[in-house]
């Protein structure tokens, strides 16, 4: 499944590090950046991870959700978060369903093998639940800035 901006974003339903269950309804109303990263406390996905932390609080004042999704477990998220100070929910998506209702896994390759995983991708998401933008090439440490400096032009 290919997701385009003017699309409704499929809803989510899925638990952050604490069990609390994180759904794109209860965030209706304000932007949503949904970011799918492959695995807590890698090298790309710790930098884009602690890149959103430290302009966390410019997304905030804009009134903008910011949710990471992996398969990881809830002890995995809880850990990776600790451990960076990072301010904002990461969902435990076990099964994969929504990365897959996103367009976000897939075959990859690592070093000579071939598996199954998350493929990193952003969506930024309207207050009426609508995709904004698909993000597919991402360099994870400048990334955050540059969704921030994309929606700079929009109204708050």
């Amino acid at each position: 499944m290919t997701l385009n901006p003017g699309d409704l974003a499929p809803e989510i339903g899925l638990p952050d590090a604490s069990g609390n269950l994180v759904s794109l309804a209860d965030l209706r109303g304000q932007r949503i950046i949904l970011y799918f990263y492959p695995r807590d406390n890698t090298p790309g996905c710790t930098k884009e991870a602690c890149s959103f932390r430290d302009i966390y609080s410019e997304y905030r004042s804009r009134n903008i959700a910011v949710l990471g999704v992996s398969t990881d477990n809830a002890q995995s998220h809880t850990k990776f978060a600790a451990k960076y100070q990072l301010p904002f929910p990461l969902l435990c998506d076990s099964d994969a369903n929504v990365a897959k209702a996103y367009g976000c896994y897939g075959l990859k390759k690592f070093m000579g093998k071939e598996f199954m995983g998350i493929i990193r991708m952003t969506f930024t998401i309207d207050p009426d639940g609508r995709i904004e933008k698909v993000y597919h090439k991402i360099k994870p440490e400048s990334h955050p800035a540059e969704i921030l400096a994309d929606l700079s032009d929009l109204s708050f």
